[in-house]
């Protein structure tokens, strides 16, 4: 599993061109399923996303986790992440879960996030336009692999 969260004032997501969702402050996730990840791996994964210190404290200093600045949440479904360009210009997404799993996958994680916090969707096989307002940039990649010596 991969993903690349942004610090965001605030989040749109249109999908086929009709607005879908809206966050205020939080994180937009890109979140991308390679084809060795599991079920399993989700919980694990929602926490890496939830205690991710990078919001400011009163002294300044990146130390607060989404929950502590009750944010919200944005995840949107990203294939292209574990696009491939070594040795092409054109990628190779040979390596995405195919879109029965990551689709489990990514509404398993949707789930698990919307426990603890107010996350937000995108709509998984569709055409998105995302509107944005970073705050930062905060720009921040997690990964997790299926096992311990696996190299995406």
């Amino acid at each position: 599993m991969r993903a690349v969260v942004e610090k965001v004032k605030n989040c749109t997501l249109y999908s086929e061109g009709k607005k879908h969702s809206h966050i205020d402050y939080g994180f937009l996730v890109l979140f991308g399923v390679h084809e060795t990840d599991t079920l399993e791996m989700v919980p694990h994964f929602a926490q890496k996303i939830l205690k991710l210190r990078v919001f400011r404290d009163d002294n300044d200093k990146m130390n607060l986790d989404i929950q502590k600045i009750k944010g919200e949440i944005m995840l949107v479904s990203n294939f292209t992440l574990y696009g491939r360009t070594k040795g092409a210009n054109r990628p190779d997404f040979t390596h995405s879960a195919k879109p029965e799993l990551a689709e489990k996958i990514y509404n398993s994680l949707l789930s698990e996030l919307q426990k603890y916090i107010p996350t937000q969707s995108g709509v998984f096989r569709t055409h998105m336009d995302i509107e944005m307002v970073a705050d930062g940039p905060g720009t921040f990649i997690l990964e997790e692999y299926s096992t311990p010596d696996a190299i995406y």
